[in-house]
């Protein structure tokens, strides 16, 4: 118990350094803020309920509520910030505080006990809003079974449900098991120790073979993202015979495929926090945990979009590099970067297809091509169902970031990079049904395949290529060669 006792003045602490440039603007709310802190501690004690990261296994968002606000004025924009910031909100959309625009959506999650201070404050400054999630709980306990001691793993995988890590593990060794195509790799190991492993999909061949890179699971709350990255793997070999696209590139194509990058994290937001983003690098002696992973690639690291406050979303780290799981991946890409043509990395939410960069107006040297190709997969994606994605620069259509891993990929030369941010653009947000994957993941497919095919066509324009334009290319070749022998 005197342990438990610490452990919530630490994380009290946490959230008291996060205010303390805030209560200025409202003294008032300072009281109330740790008034409810307070009885949140107690009820925690006397219920057995956890507090993120420190007392338990299952932290619950019974009643809170994720809110939809458009601010119209520079003044309502202040005051979301300085409310944002005194209450310690959970933004959603943007991530960063100097994000938050007039005009441009704002999606914030207000824990239950606050809710209505914040529909109060809203509504005395005439601001908007709409209240997009009534009751996260609700959703996070759709997603999962609630006790895992009921989960058995079935004799047939199950794509279109989310699986814990353990699960996504045997997975990778039964695919690598019973497809010849498959070899599953060692990368690196986690801050906690935990192995990281990608799959190598590679048709046989006596040639030199380039590289699409692909990984998911960067932030640990967008489960969608590794449940994609299985799909891809599971569509590519159940179709690679009968699919004349797919066996056409793997004929030239090693494809890379990292189902999770951020094992600790995806790990800790199963069994104790679901809306976890970073990873589990614990921080001044074990006072705050965790590094944003896409902000800790050495791409103007630190320079923008970030911040030096380790209880930050968007935490950069001690410095670019500096957490295990990005330089597992940093060590492999410039092993292989020579090879590698295109770099995918896949998130949510929000329905974009993000090009170079987050940290520059400044457009990389063939931005052109780039958008070309992006606004052809997302053409392809929409003719499935319909969704609407849109394309463009971070920087320019989302917001400033830097240390990606997708601006990382491109600095080093890797000439086709890009961000996918899935489903959907805000009514479920990171606690996306489980019956929305398979829709997600059917139309993700052609858009990314659509950019393979293109990068495939691109740098092997010959071979198999020309035999798949259509059979005039093969009958004229035919007609010389008759005429040459009739001759």
């Amino acid at each position: 118990m005197k342990l438990m006792i610490e452990q919530g003045q630490v994380w009290l602490y946490n959230r008291i350094v996060q205010m303390k440039h805030s209560v200025q603007i409202y003294p008032h709310l300072l009281w109330i803020v740790c008034t409810k802190m307070w009885l949140f501690l107690g009820m925690t004690f006397s219920l057995g309920i956890l507090i993120p990261g420190k007392l338990c296994s299952d932290l619950q968002y019974d009643g809170d509520q994720v809110l939809h606000i458009v601010p119209e004025t520079f003044q309502q924009v202040q005051h979301l910030q300085h409310l944002c910031s005194t209450l310690m909100l959970d933004l959603w959309k943007p991530q960063q505080l100097e994000d938050i625009r007039a005009g441009e959506d704002l999606h914030i999650r207000v824990p239950a006990p606050l809710v209505q201070e914040v529909k109060d404050s809203l509504d005395q400054h005439m601001i908007s809003y709409k209240v997009l999630i009534n009751d996260v709980q609700e959703l996070v306990d759709e997603s999962v079974l609630k006790e895992r001691s009921q989960r058995q793993v079935p004799e047939s995988y199950n794509y279109t449900e989310y699986h814990p890590m353990e699960e996504i593990y045997e997975w990778m060794t039964q695919i690598e098991k019973s497809s010849e195509l498959v070899t599953q790799h060692y990368l690196g190991n986690t801050v906690e120790n935990r192995t990281i492993y990608y799959l190598q999909i590679s048709q046989p061949s006596n040639k030199p073979k380039k590289i699409i890179w692909m990984d998911c699971g960067i932030h640990a709350r967008e489960w969608i993202a590794p449940a994609f990255c299985q799909w891809f793997v599971k569509e590519i070999l159940q179709n690679y015979e009968s699919d004349a696209t797919i066996r056409r590139f793997l004929q030239n194509l090693d494809l890379y495929v990292l189902p999770v990058i951020n094992v600790d994290g995806y790990i800790y937001s199963w069994e104790a926090e679901r809306l976890w983003r970073k990873n589990r690098a614990p921080y001044m002696n074990g006072t705050c945990y965790g590094t944003d992973l896409n902000r800790n690639f050495n791409s103007s690291w630190g320079s923008v979009g970030v911040s030096f406050n380790c209880t930050s979303e968007v935490f950069c780290g001690s410095g670019p590099e500096s957490e295990p799981e990005t330089r597992a991946v940093v060590q492999l890409i410039e092993q292989k970067k020579s090879d590698i043509l295109c770099y995918l990395t896949v998130h949510s939410y929000g329905q974009y297809i993000l090009t170079p960069y987050g940290s520059t107006t400044t457009p990389p040297s063939n931005n052109e091509e780039l958008m070309q190709v992006a606004e052809k997969a997302a053409a392809a994606l929409m003719g499935k169902y319909g969704t609407s994605y849109k394309v463009g620069s971070t920087s320019l259509i989302l917001y400033s970031n830097s240390g990606s891993s997708r601006d990382w990929a491109h600095m080093i030369g890797i000439p086709f990079s890009y961000t996918f941010e899935l489903r959907d653009n805000g009514t479920y947000g990171f606690v996306l049904p489980p019956d929305q994957i398979q829709p997600t993941c059917e139309e993700t497919m052609l858009a990314v395949t659509t950019i393979i095919d293109y990068v495939d066509q691109k740098y092997f324009p010959g071979g198999a290529v020309m035999l798949t334009s259509g059979s005039l290319s093969l009958s004229l070749c035919l007609s010389v060669v008759f005429t040459w022998i009739a001759s």
